[in-house]
C-alpha cells in the first residue's frame, strides 16, 4: 500500500472535518455577522482546497491527477449527460408528485424559476470548481490509487463528503431552508443529508472517472445547485406536508434511489468502457 497517499488522504480528511468547526469557533470571537456570510463560513468552504493544494505542493502530492483537462474528445455524450442529469430526475419527481397530489405548482411562475436558475448559474459553477476540486479531484482519485473496491470508494468520497457538511447543516444553514427541504430537527436532516450524498456520490464519481476530468462534474454539480435547490428552498413548489420525506426533489427517499441508480448505470457503462480497452 502507498503510505504516502494513505497519509496525505488522513491528512486531508482530518483538516476537511475540521475546518466548518475552526470556523465556527472563529465567528464566536467576532461581532455578528450576516447569516451565510460569515468569516468562519468562508473558512469552511476554502480550507478543505488549500489543504489540497498544500497537500500536493509539499506533501508528494503531485498535480497530474486532478484531471483539469476537460477530454473533450470521446466525452461529449457524458457532458451533456453532466447537464441533464438533474432536470431530467427532478422532472420525473415533479410529475410523480404532481400525480399523486404530493406537489403543488401553485406558486410555480416559469419565467421567474428560469430567470432565477440563469442568474445562479455562473456563481454555482464558479463555486464548485473548487468543491469538485477537492472531493472528486483530489479525495476520489487519491482513494483510487489505492485500489480499494467500488463500494468502500463511494462510502468514503461520500460520508467525508457529507460529515464536512455538519457545521453547516448544524449551524450556518437557517431553519427556515430546512424547513423547506424536510420538516424534522437538524439532526435528523443532518444524517438524512449524508446518507444522501453517500448515495450521490456513486453519481459523481463514476462521471468523473468516465471523463476522467473534473469539469463534468463541475457542471453537474453547479446544475444540481441551481436547479433543485432554487426550486425548493425559493418556494416555486409546495410540498404536502409529511411528503418531503418521499419526494422532496433534494433528498426525498424516492429522488435518492433515483440519483443512485443512475450511478450505478454510469458504472455499468464505465466498466464496460475499461473492459474494451484492455
Amino acid at each position: 500500500m502507498d503510505r504516502k497517499t494513505v497519509r496525505n488522504i488522513i491528512i486531508f480528511i482530518i483538516i476537511a472535518l475540521a475546518s466548518g468547526w475552526i470556523g465556527l469557533l472563529i465567528d464566536n470571537f467576532l461581532e455578528p455577522q450576516p447569516q451565510k456570510e460569515t468569516l468562519g463560513m468562508g473558512l469552511w468552504l476554502v480550507l478543505p482546497f488549500l489543504s489540497t493544494i498544500l497537500l500536493r505542493a509539499f506533501m508528494g502530492g503531485g498535480w497530474k491527477d486532478i484531471g483539469f483537462k476537460p477530454n473533450l474528445r470521446g466525452n461529449l455524450k457524458w457532458y451533456f449527460v453532466s447537464i441533464i442529469i438533474f432536470p431530467i430526475v427532478t422532472a420525473l419527481i415533479l410529475v410523480i408528485g404532481k400525480t399523486s397530489n404530493w406537489i403543488s405548482f401553485s406558486n410555480f411562475n416559469t419565467t421567474i424559476f428560469i430567470s432565477g436558475f440563469i442568474s445562479i448559474l455562473a456563481i454555482n459553477f464558479i463555486k464548485n470548481i473548487f468543491e469538485e476540486f477537492v472531493w472528486r479531484g483530489y479525495l476520489t482519485t487519491k482513494l483510487l490509487k489505492l485500489k480499494i473496491k467500488d463500494f468502500w470508494l463511494y462510502i468514503i468520497v461520500g460520508g467525508v463528503w457529507g460529515i464536512w457538511h455538519l457545521p453547516y447543516y448544524l449551524f450556518f444553514l437557517s431553519e427556515s431552508d430546512i424547513f423547506q427541504i424536510l420538516p424534522v430537527s437538524r439532526i435528523i436532516f443532518s444524517l438524512v443529508a449524508i446518507v444522501s450524498m453517500i448515495c450521490w456520490s456513486v453519481m459523481f464519481v463514476e462521471l468523473y472517472r468516465i471523463t476522467k476530468s473534473i469539469w463534468s462534474v463541475v457542471i453537474l454539480h453547479a446544475v444540481e445547485d441551481s436547479l433543485i435547490n432554487h426550486l425548493v428552498i425559493d418556494g416555486h413548489i409546495i410540498i404536502a406536508s409529511g411528503k418531503e420525506i418521499l419526494i422532496s426533489p433534494i433528498a426525498g427517499i424516492i429522488t435518492t434511489i433515483f440519483y443512485l441508480t443512475v450511478g450505478l448505470l454510469l458504472r455499468k457503462r464505465r466498466i464496460e468502457k475499461e473492459a474494451k480497452l484492455i
